[in-house]
């Protein structure tokens, strides 16, 4: 299916003179011919609680994102599912305990509870294969510190195709550092998330106009499917 340029969730938000502000950015998007796929922050903490409103888990599970995170499950098990089965290098990132305990060093301001040494584990629905590559940062960027670009240029990657949490934090920071360094970016829909929808929606508005194609998970899927076919072709 073919989507409009602003047909996403934050369509009902943006009145048509905003959009108006924005037409210049308006243009095709489309996954780079040698993506990787790169899935931040998929990590235990933010799935605690269950499928559940996020203020309701807010007393016991102060990083959990609820709802938002268990929404985003099945989308994302389709986006790593159409990225193994053609091949394309998957990457996760996580939060590097062995700094933070020395420096105190941390992804954002945001005040929380010592985690336990399962808080940044991958979480099961999304465990990483024996040939994926884990990165561990202490800032929101997956980029800032950490020899992430370096594994992509010796992958060959010209592009990056992004998932994970949070949308106004560490997705946003990630994506904008990967096109600082040169590489097109792919933010999917479905497959982020965040605490609240409203950060949610106004910072894919804001990627998708000025730093990243979103597109939705069903786009991304066909397009890999059809390189998969043209592969075996």
């Amino acid at each position: 299916m073919k989507y409009g340029f602003e047909d996403h969730c934050w369509k009902h938000l943006m009145s048509p003179e905003v959009l108006q502000i924005y037409k210049a950015y308006e243009r095709d998007t489309f996954i780079g011919s040698r993506p990787a796929l790169l899935a931040i922050d998929l990590y235990n903490s933010a799935y605690e609680g269950g499928d559940k409103p996020v203020i309701d888990l807010q007393r016991d599970f102060p990083s959990s994102c609820g709802e938002y995170a268990w929404t985003a499950i099945e989308p994302t098990k389709r986006l790593f599912q159409a990225a193994r089965a053609i091949g394309i290098p998957v990457i996760y990132s996580t939060a590097d305990l062995r700094m933070r305990s020395r420096t105190r060093l941390q992804a954002t301001h945001r005040r929380s509870k010592r985690p336990d040494d399962r808080a940044f584990e991958i979480f099961a629905e999304f465990q990483p294969a024996a040939d994926d590559l884990i990165i561990y940062k202490t800032r929101a960027s997956a980029f800032y510190g950490t020899p992430l670009a370096a594994f992509l240029n010796m992958m060959d990657a010209d592009s990056l195709i992004i998932c994970g949490e949070s949308t106004s934090g560490c997705v946003r920071a990630s994506a904008v550092d990967a096109y600082s360094a040169g590489f097109h970016t792919v933010v999917v829909e479905e497959c982020c998330f965040d605490r609240n929808m409203l950060s949610h929606q106004v910072n894919l508005f804001d990627l998708h106009h000025k730093y990243a194609d979103v597109m939705h998970i069903g786009e991304v899927c066909d397009q890999l499917g059809q390189r998969l076919k043209n592969k075996r072709a």
